[in-house]
């Protein structure tokens, strides 16, 4: 299979290089038409100063294919040459919707079934009523098939006579068929932009407009590379694409956009230019940004980051570090920060590129992943509680002879990566902003949210005045730092449900015995450390390796998800649409179980009884989208929204478009009070 995938791919290219020579060259064993062809008028008798059109008209032999006007990686478009009457000329022909067929890693833009191209032929005003008018057409094209491509040629002609335009009737449902078949052209503007090989288009289109299974055909050759993936994503009333832009894209190109179903629009892009441009694209970058940093701020708050950065702050009253040294601290805990939430929005920019439907505390949709946080929670709360002492663990102890910078830094990486599971007040719109912008200016706001979560201690390492307002150091910092083992233990607990949640009973016991395991080992380093043996790591390195060993190998997958209350209904776009089309109030709502906010929004707000009685009341419909797991559909929701994460409440009354966005952070009243008429 490989081998005739090349023949044709040589073939092809023969044929670009000498297309005349081979077109007139008859194949040995070619005799066959397989693509037939035939030449079709709509009137037989077009007036003078109008036009008709002409349909060429192509039924492939099944297995076999012709090529659009772009073909793509490989192939050959048809090679159309006129003879025509005096007073006769006809346009460029109209070209439906392609198919894709992706070969050996090339793209190529085909259609498979008969199709039809249509062109329009027009009389000039002077030619007399009855002139008889010949028209001829020679046609080259190339027909292909898995293995082999076969060049071939078609001698076309058809009579027509000069009268008063009526149509064939005999005719009228074909072409009424065949013009439907063609895209439509895009009244408004579409814009796109690059950065580096990224290209990114922005189409506007009614939100109400159905898009199923899209692509992008570009008419103007290698201004897109055809293979690559391509991403798109619903803001309201515009639909982002973003691929990877070709070698010869310049400043506008010509493309053809097929939304599934048949349907599709004929694109004339243009580069995104001019100060306006900028100075809004500037704007929403800086909005991103603070919504960024004032976010990652307020996660410091999150029972897990806290002990974390409390305890940072006390080694410097500990130590009685130096102006230099705090400062040094401070910044190596922040680059630690601001490194681990850039790579964690790399990855998720360069997963959602490649197709994925992922979106912000992708890494806790994986159980595997809270195994492993629920183990490394374990060790920093056991390390808290006194249990062992590991410098590594040591919320920034010394790990080099110049200093605590290297444990700093690793504290940083620690804090963001158990910061991100949630997305808070002011974050959400950023992070949701950050994926539709270039990848560029994203990493600038994932940069932003760790600069925020790192703000307390850089100040502190920066302002001599609020270290000096820290208690002097003394036997209570111990006592302080056991207490602060207590939110570690709690954020464990919280994991371990997080987990009974994706896993089955026996997975979640396995996991409760790896975690058993490893507290085994850290209590032995423990007991070899204060007798002062040597290697005294060894055993907490040791329960360590196996515990993550016997524990990812146990969890494979993910449960199904328990089905949630009969009063709430599962999240679906097209349960959803249904709801909506009827006279009753809905709320949607979008929740995951490692989402503390969602959480406490719930109790708080959501699962109320007198939330429930005043829903009852005003006929309330409530859906819930559950993201525990992942899921691509309401990934893909939630990017409509502008949003990469969780919480997220969304409030349609009947009758009007778009939803009220209601709140992140919920009151106890706040849903009862939306229900009030």
């Amino acid at each position: 299979m490989k081998s005739l995938s090349l023949t044709s791919l040589l073939l092809a290219l023969c044929l670009h290089l000498t297309p005349t020579t081979l077109m007139a060259t008859e194949m040995p064993g070619s005799e066959e038409v397989l693509i037939a062809s035939s030449l079709i008028a709509a009137s037989p008798t077009p007036a003078a100063n109008a036009s008709t059109t002409l349909a060429i008209h192509m039924t492939p032999q099944e297995g076999w294919h012709g090529y659009w006007k772009q073909p793509g990686d490989v192939g050959l478009a048809p090679r159309l040459t006129w003879q025509l009457p005096a007073g006769v000329s006809v346009g460029e022909p109209a070209y439906p919707l392609p198919e894709t067929l992706l070969i050996d890693g090339m793209m190529n833009n085909v259609y498979g079934q008969p199709y039809a191209l249509l062109a329009e032929l027009t009389i000039a005003e002077d030619v007399p009523l009855g002139t008889l008018l010949p028209i001829r057409l020679e046609m080259q094209y190339l027909a292909c098939r898995h293995d082999a491509c076969v060049p071939e040629r078609a001698s076309l002609q058809t009579t027509l006579k000069v009268g008063h335009g009526e149509p064939d009737p005999n005719l009228a449902a074909d072409f009424a068929r065949w013009r439907q078949a063609l895209p439509k052209p895009l009244a408004t503007a579409v814009t796109f932009t690059r950065s580096g090989e990224t290209l990114r288009l922005k189409v506007p289109l009614p939100a109400s407009v159905n898009i199923a299974q899209p692509h992008l055909f570009s008419a103007t050759r290698q201004a897109i590379v055809d293979a690559a993936p391509q991403r798109f994503e619903r803001h309201g009333d515009l639909l982002m694409i973003e691929t990877q832009a070709g070698p010869k894209l310049g400043d506008a190109f010509q493309a053809t956009l097929a939304l599934g179903h048949g349907l599709g629009l004929d694109l004339s892009a243009r580069h995104e230019a001019g100060v306006e441009g900028k100075d809004e694209g500037i704007s929403t970058l800086l909005l991103a940004l603070a919504g960024a940093i004032v976010g990652g701020l307020l996660l410091n708050l999150m029972p897990c980051v806290f002990p974390i950065l409390s305890l940072k702050a006390l080694s410097l009253a500990r130590s009685g570090a130096s102006a230099g040294t705090a400062r040094r601290e401070a910044v190596a805990y922040t680059v630690g920060v601001m490194a681990m939430c850039m790579v964690l929005g790399g990855v998720l920019l360069a997963l959602r590129v490649g197709g994925a439907q992922i979106g912000w505390a992708f890494q806790l949709q994986d159980p595997r992943m809270i195994l492993l946080l629920l183990l490394l929670t374990c060790i920093i709360a056991f390390n808290l509680a006194g249990l062992f002492e590991l410098g590594t663990i040591n919320a920034g102890a010394e790990l080099t002879n110049s200093g605590g910078t290297l444990g700093a830094f690793w504290t940083g990486v620690l804090a963001a990566f158990v910061a991100t599971p949630c997305t808070g007040p002011f974050m959400a719109a950023a992070l949701g902003t950050a994926l539709v912008l270039p990848p560029l200016a994203g990493m600038q706001v994932f940069a932003g949210l760790g600069l925020g979560i790192a703000l307390p201690f850089l100040l502190l390492g920066f302002i001599p005045a609020l270290q000096r307002r820290m208690p002097k150091p003394g036997p209570w910092m111990a006592t302080l730092r056991h207490l602060l083992a207590v939110p570690m233990f709690l954020t464990t607990l919280a994991l371990m449900w997080v987990l009974g949640q994706q896993v089955s009973t026996n997975q979640l016991t396995a996991t409760l015995g790896c975690a058993m395991l490893l507290a085994f080992g850290l209590w032995l380093t423990g007991l070899r450390q204060r007798a002062m043996k040597p290697a005294a790591w060894l055993p907490a390195v040791l329960a360590t390796l196996l515990a993550i060993g016997l524990g990812v190998s146990q969890i494979t997958s993910g449960a199904a998800r328990p089905a949630p209350p009969t009063s709430e209904i599962p999240f679906s776009q097209a349960k959803l649409a249904e709801l909506r089309a009827g006279d009753k109030p809905v709320f949607l709502y979008f929740t995951a179980d490692w989402c503390m906010t969602c959480k406490v929004n719930e109790q708080v707000a959501i699962e109320r009884g007198a939330t429930a009685e005043a829903f009852a009341e005003a006929g309330v419909q409530v859906m819930r989208g559950d993201w525990t797991n992942g899921d691509a559909e309401i990934t893909a929701f939630l990017a409509q929204q502008g949003r990469s994460g969780v919480p997220l409440y969304l409030w349609y009354e009947p009758g009007q478009g778009d939803p009220q966005v209601l709140p992140q952070i919920l009151g106890p009243d706040t849903l009862i009070e939306q229900a009030r008429p």
